[in-house]
């Protein structure tokens, strides 16, 4: 016997016609042990209960709840959990549809747990289970045609706090979501990602199905049309990130940006570890802005006199090469917090981190290029702040070229190595939906142009790995750093500029290529944190092959070759 679904939803004043397009996409699922439970919150319109009726007189397995007045949306989906009996819940909006296979699709990722009483193989696999799955989902105009799809990465906490990417058709176990309190009074309009925070905090295992199970209507009254019509869905979004900083112990104000449904979470700097800021150089000069610079003293520069967070000190390697003058500048501008390395082997951007590393002091390293300037004074405290929580082993920052595009947005592996967004405004939230530019996020890799990682971390992963001199080693760096257990954070709340070449061609070493490529094969052709269904070798979530059904996950041969300009540093 297949255990039984309970959708649930919440039904006030809908389109008749678009009721009863949800009504019939659940009465078509393939999964056939459903019910569907929906609760008229007092409907103004007379035909909407008398639809409700006729669909629950036609099958026994759609239970209706009349209230006798509005309550609200909280309090009409916590009437329908109470009515609910199924082992799952699924959450469904009363005007949005489901695909046939939706509920199948995501009771085969919570199955595993319940394996030995599925017929047909379906938990095959699943051993370990979820108690939580979400799939991707899309929009449908007034016109019927799906757009906009939403395509979205594997279960990322730092996002899912500064943005609800997950929405509204989600699937859990429903003690769980009686265990977690449920829908809660005061979040209407935010009430999915209140409980969703809530669900993924005691949830053993929280999947993602990457398909488009659900479509959500750009109805007139819907955010989904226009953010103006429930404003206040956002300010309840606000207290539902403040009351999970609050159960986590996160010390932070939240904030809704420009972008609405974006939020702002500025974490205080509970304490000031010092911070050893570790630059790789030779002392070169560049033109930049019409003016010659030295680079390494700007960038030292930048950050001793601007840096809000002051308790750094300066780890400069520096080769033979390296001018005199250049060195006599860094002592006038750090002082006694100036760290000066000599370094006299063959280039050997690894070597040369780890050669830092062992000189410094400091709890944290912030691994620097040397032709960058710091741009927001806030960059490294805001930095800081995410590496007071255990289990964040890295942070990434949001780099500019000197014209002002964006350099870097986070890693992208995707059948290729590539920055999220590369070229971009640099002021730009990244395309609509998903704005991965305006939100702090989790990432497979950041560059090390500019990456915060703790010490301990550092040496637990054995530093840069010297076999990659020029290529790849930030890469390698950030992916060990995630076989580790930790989590890399890129936020775009962090900021410098990157003075590179956009057109520079680099040097590459085959041997550096067969190294990447043999130790983390799988991992730079299958991103988590963003999405099989995207087209290959693309960097910016915006070419969408596949509307839904099962996802492009196959790997095909890896194809690095033509991209390693985009993220190797300037060294």
């Amino acid at each position: 016997m297949l255990p039984l679904i309970s959708v649930l939803t919440p039904v006030f004043d809908p389109d008749p016609a678009h009721l009863a397009a949800c009504l019939r996409s659940v009465e078509r699922q393939s999964w056939a042990n459903w019910e569907h439970v929906l609760v008229n919150d007092g409907s103004t319109r007379p035909e909407v209960a008398r639809l409700l009726d006729e669909h629950a007189a036609a099958d026994p397995r759609v239970k209706v709840v009349h209230r006798a007045a509005q309550g609200g949306i909280v309090a009409a989906s916590s009437d329908a959990l109470a009515a609910a009996i199924g082992t799952w819940v699924a959450l469904l909006d009363h005007d949005d549809v489901l695909e046939p296979h939706a509920l199948g699709a995501m009771a085969a990722v919570l199955a595993g747990g319940l394996a030995g009483g599925l017929p047909g193989g379906l938990a095959g696999g699943l051993a370990n289970g979820a108690q939580v799955a979400y799939s991707d989902h899309d929009f449908v105009r007034a016109d019927g045609r799906y757009v906009d799809p939403c395509f979205k990465p594997d279960f990322s906490p730092e996002r899912l706090r500064n943005q609800n990417y997950i929405t509204h058709f989600v699937m859990a176990d429903r003690q769980l979501v009686i265990d977690v309190g449920g829908f809660r009074e005061g979040f209407d309009g935010a009430q999915d990602h209140d409980l969703v925070l809530r669900l993924t905090e005691s949830a053993g295992q929280v999947a993602h199905v990457p398909q488009i199970l659900y479509h959500w209507r750009k109805a007139p009254t819907s955010v989904s049309a226009s953010s103006d019509n429930k404003p206040w869905a956002f300010d309840a979004g606000v207290r539902a990130v403040e009351s999970q900083c609050e159960r986590l112990g996160i010390d932070a104000t939240v904030e809704r940006t420009e972008y609405d449904g974006c939020y702002r979470v500025k974490r205080r700097v509970v304490s000031t570890p010092l911070v050893s800021v570790i630059i790789p150089t030779r002392g070169s000069s560049g033109r930049v802005w019409g003016a010659t610079r030295s680079y390494v003293v700007d960038a030292v520069e930048s950050l001793a006199t601007r840096s809000d967070y002051q308790e750094l000190e300066f780890v400069v390697v520096f080769d033979d090469a390296t001018p005199e003058p250049v060195l006599h500048a860094l002592r006038r501008i750090a002082g006694d917090r100036l760290r000066l390395v000599p370094f006299h082997d063959d280039f050997n951007f690894s070597a040369k981190i780890n050669a830092g590393a062992t000189a410094a002091t400091g709890d944290l390293f912030l691994v620097l290029n040397d032709d960058t300037e710091l741009i927001d004074p806030a960059s490294v405290g805001v930095m800081v702040a995410h590496l007071e929580l255990d289990d964040v082993g890295m942070v990434g920052a949001r780099l500019l070229f000197s014209d002002g595009t964006l350099q870097h947005g986070g890693h992208v592996y995707h059948h290729d190595i590539m920055h999220a967004c590369l070229g971009w405004a640099g002021d730009s939230p990244g395309p609509w939906p998903m704005r991965p530019l305006a939100v702090e996020r989790e990432c497979s890799g950041v560059t090390a142009a500019a990456a915060l990682v703790r010490r301990s971390v550092f040496e637990a992963v054995g530093g840069f790995t010297t076999e990659l001199p020029l290529n790849y080693n930030d890469v390698d760096f950030s992916l060990k750093v995630r076989a580790g257990g930790h989590r890399i954070i890129w936020t775009p709340h962090a900021s410098w500029y990157h003075f590179e070449s956009r057109t520079r061609v680099s040097v590459l070493r085959p041997e550096e290529y067969a190294f990447i490529n043999d130790r983390w094969h799988y991992e730079i052709n299958n991103d988590p944190y963003y999405n099989p269904n995207l087209h290959p070798d693309r960097h910016d979530w915006l070419e969408r092959p596949m509307r839904s059904g099962a996802p492009a996950v196959e790997t095909r041969p890896n194809v690095l070759r033509r991209t390693l300009s985009k993220v190797q540093a300037r060294r």
